[in-house]
């Protein structure tokens, strides 16, 4: 069976402290037992489930609920003084709660309770209680305190080494730093030489491809000059081939003019230049004209 001990104060007997025990075996919604005590005399009296389901009714709450505020005014130690207020008639040996909600109060709870004979048992058994509640807490106290500087022991070894994986990892971060500066400044000096390089090879392939660029307009002027120089040297032959016959030709025409018995026949310009143009083009033809100017002559 659990039970709660708790202080109370009576609204009739406000400066006389007053013991409130309930016990229940189940469910406090199934029945309870109250036991009110004021150290010298004790009272008592059992709650069924159905006197709940009908206070329940009586205030329109669902039991669940009832129950649930049963459980605060009754086993809530903690709970507001000007919240709750108790009433007890020792003439009839009714005991009821009220709750108080701002300025309006309604009650929760009246129960009939029964005088007991010798309330030195039901004391003496109460402060029994009480002790051993005690007992229980001050044992449960020092093992929740030895659970405890076991805790903070192990906060402290915790600690430590959170510190020293810290530390760790800080000198771990500045050498991979160092590390790190390392190969980053070998990296650009390879992109530096690699630009470098790069720059000297495009350079060179400039160079060389302006040096080619050069060279075929060299060899293409070299082609024109020899060609050119070949169709000068034609034309020089062939010219010269003419000077070279001319002397002979004029000789005649010469001695035709000069002879008297042909009369002088003076060509023109345009004759002799075509003369001078067949000469240079038709070298061939000049000494097919010699025998003729003989038969002429």
């Amino acid at each position: 069976m659990e039970r709660k001990v708790s202080r109370i104060c009576l609204a009739s007997e406000a400066n006389i402290i007053h013991f409130l025990q309930v016990s229940w075996e189940k469910t406090l919604g199934s029945g309870f037992v109250i036991t009110l005590t004021d150290g010298q005399s004790a009272w008592t009296g059992r709650v069924s489930e159905s006197e709940i389901s009908q206070e329940a009714d009586d205030m329109a709450m669902e039991k669940e609920k009832y129950v649930d505020e049963l459980r605060k005014v009754l086993l809530s130690g903690a709970r507001p003084m000007d919240t709750y207020k108790f009433n007890f008639s020792k003439e009839s040996c009714n005991f009821s709660f009220e709750k108080n909600l701002k300025d309006v109060s309604f009650r929760l709870g009246s129960f009939n309770l029964e005088k007991v004979a010798s309330p030195a048992e039901v004391i003496r058994e109460l402060i029994s209680y009480c002790l051993d509640t005690i007992s229980k807490n001050e044992a449960k106290n020092d093992h929740l305190q030895k659970e405890n500087e076991r805790l903070l022991r192990d906060w402290n070894d915790v600690r430590e080494r959170f510190e020293k994986c810290v530390s760790a990892k800080e000198t771990l971060e500045s050498d991979l730093y160092k590390r790190f500066i390392l190969v980053l400044n070998e990296k650009k000096t390879k992109i530096r030489n690699l630009h470098k390089l790069l720059n000297e090879v495009q350079e060179l392939e400039k160079n060389t491809e302006q040096e080619r660029e050069a060279a075929t307009c060299s060899e293409t002027t070299t082609d024109r000059d020899a060609v050119y120089d070949e169709s000068t040297d034609e034309e020089s032959g062939t010219m010269s081939k003419p000077s070279v016959l001319a002397p002979g030709i004029l000789s005649k025409d010469d001695s035709i003019i000069s002879s008297p018995d042909v009369t002088d026949i003076a060509p023109s310009r345009k004759r002799r230049q075509r003369m001078q143009k067949n000469l240079g083009t038709e070298p061939k033809m000049a000494p097919q004209e010699h025998p003729c100017q003989e038969k002429e002559k």
